[in-house]
């Protein structure tokens, strides 16, 4: 990388975001609250292009997050060309200008993606608990094999998601209820139509399937109250990525 910034970003604007960029974020969503906070700011025009963000050390204690969080969000918003790192003295965290191009979702979409979020709630929650409640081991043995199969597929977002939707559903399936398997596959086809329109970065996959893991060790146990809350975080990560990475979201 170059060991400074281009030209561009050394006269770039210097007024200081709104303080509310960098308040701290919730601990059980640290990493995706921060792609949420950081991607929203840009996307408006808070942190400008060609701004360079705070140092880490600062970055870290204004947000509540551990450094290891932060890298993890910058690395994101790196891999989904919204920001870009440089070494040397005036090295740093610079936010891209331009941004990425991408096609934007629809007016009717945008309006309705929280709903589509809401009613995917809805629906794995009262999934996640039945399972908890009803799933065989043998069951739950091949949901652990596709998990363990994700993390082989962070690169390729399309093997990915289609694991991911074969995770969700099976666990519909575990409740034993036709109705909830339709529901499931009903609201994981609108959330893919929704998704489609963000980046995927390996960082944000990762993350997204250690809260599988989490979920699935709830339901094998039994813990239909730590399931629900586990999967609660998972899908609100979901939404704070999407507020984060939305074309005009």
């Amino acid at each position: 990388m170059p060991d400074a910034p281009d030209r561009r970003h050394a006269g770039a604007s210097t007024l200081a975001p709104p303080d509310a960029v960098f308040e701290p974020v919730r601990s059980q969503t640290a990493f995706e609250e921060t792609v949420d906070r950081l991607g929203t700011a840009i996307k408006l025009g808070l942190l400008t292009p060609g701004s360079r963000l705070p140092a880490e050390r600062e970055l870290c204690g204004r947000l509540g997050i551990a450094r290891s969080t932060l890298r993890q969000a910058l690395t994101a918003l790196a891999q989904s060309g919204h920001v870009f790192a440089t070494r040397g003295r005036r090295g740093g965290t610079f936010v891209a200008d331009p941004q990425p191009p991408a096609h934007p979702p629809s007016p009717q979409m945008l309006a309705q993606w929280r709903e589509t979020c809401d009613q995917r709630l809805a629906v794995e929650l009262g999934v996640v608990v039945l399972a908890a409640q009803r799933a065989k081991r043998e069951e739950l043995d091949a949901l652990d094999e596709v998990a363990a199969a994700l993390e082989g597929e962070l690169d390729d977002f399309i093997a990915y998601r289609q694991s991911d939707i074969r995770l969700h559903v099976g666990l519909a399936e575990a409740t034993r209820s036709t109705s909830l398997v339709r529901s499931m596959t009903e609201v994981q086809g609108a959330m893919t139509d929704l998704i489609s329109y963000i980046a995927h970065p390996p960082e944000i996959l990762s993350s997204s399937n250690a809260q599988h893991r989490r979920l699935l060790a709830a339901v094998r146990e039994g813990d239909s109250m730590r399931a629900a809350r586990v999967m609660s975080e998972h899908l609100q990560g979901t939404e704070h990525v999407l507020a984060g990475l939305l074309p005009g979201g």
